[in-house]
């Protein structure tokens, strides 16, 4: 029997079956991370240019601090004392105002999170950890994007090499139409990080980074529904099981 994925035993479709669903639903966890988090960096709610720049490039009329406080973080401390702090740190963000009226404030409203037991979140209680992110926002660091990338292009290509290694066993879409799909999400997956440091540099690259991420969730969609309609849909619908052989056509 010529190997496809309609031919497949049905052991080896929940298995490739349940891979793919649960990548789905942590694709789906990734887009809401990355919507409550760069989603939120002008203070609005959704992806926009604005909020790539902010990310990455920075808003350098601001801060750090403030950007977060009106961004990601508006909705951990009420408008009155969001507005404190934010006015402390546009008038200098000297330490004497500091201890006696911002103080306070983050020991109530952001120490529980911004601790030094806190991993990968700044220690507020220390002061010069804040009084840094009082300064100009410059966005992403480097050292922050290096980490980042790395990660992201370790872990995803690892997720693709899987989701295209059961595409590859699709016996329905012409060779070179696969070959095209089974290489698009590393092609968009560098032309995403790339972005990511020329964002950096400068504002004018960030429409690459929303390109670049829905180029990968174009293909990720393609060769899914492909695979699952292949594996479940497709036998049904054959009056005689499919000989066509997915790895030796052309």
């Amino acid at each position: 029997m010529p190997l496809n994925l309609s031919n497949l035993g049905f052991s080896i479709k929940m298995l490739f079956s349940g891979y793919l669903i649960v990548i789905a639903i942590g694709y789906g966890v990734a887009v809401m991370q990355v919507l409550f988090t760069h989603g939120m960096a002008d203070g609005k709610f959704g992806l926009s240019i604005e909020d790539i720049v902010y990310s990455y490039y920075g808003n350098r009329s601001g801060s750090v601090l403030e950007s977060k406080l009106n961004g990601s973080m508006k909705n951990n401390a009420p408008d009155s004392e969001r507005f404190k702090i934010i006015q402390w740190v546009r008038d200098g963000g000297d330490a004497k105002t500091y201890e006696k009226d911002i103080k306070p404030i983050i020991e109530l409203r952001c120490i529980m999170c911004h601790n030094s037991e806190a991993a990968g979140l700044p220690d507020f209680t220390q002061f010069e950890h804040i009084h840094q992110r009082a300064q100009s926002d410059q966005g992403a660091t480097f050292a922050s994007l290096a980490r980042v990338s790395h990660i992201h292009l370790f872990g995803i290509a690892f997720i693709f090499m899987f989701v295209g290694l059961i595409f590859a066993l699709a016996s329905g879409v012409p060779c070179k139409l696969k070959g095209a799909a089974i290489v698009m999400p590393y092609v968009f997956l560098l032309l995403d990080i790339t972005s990511w440091w020329l964002t950096k540099l400068n504002p004018n690259f960030a429409l690459l980074v929303i390109l670049g991420g829905g180029g990968m969730a174009m293909a990720f969609v393609f060769m899914w529904v492909v695979s699952m309609y292949e594996m479940w849909i497709l036998p049904g619908k054959l009056p005689f099981p499919d000989r066509r052989s997915a790895l030796t056509r052309s």
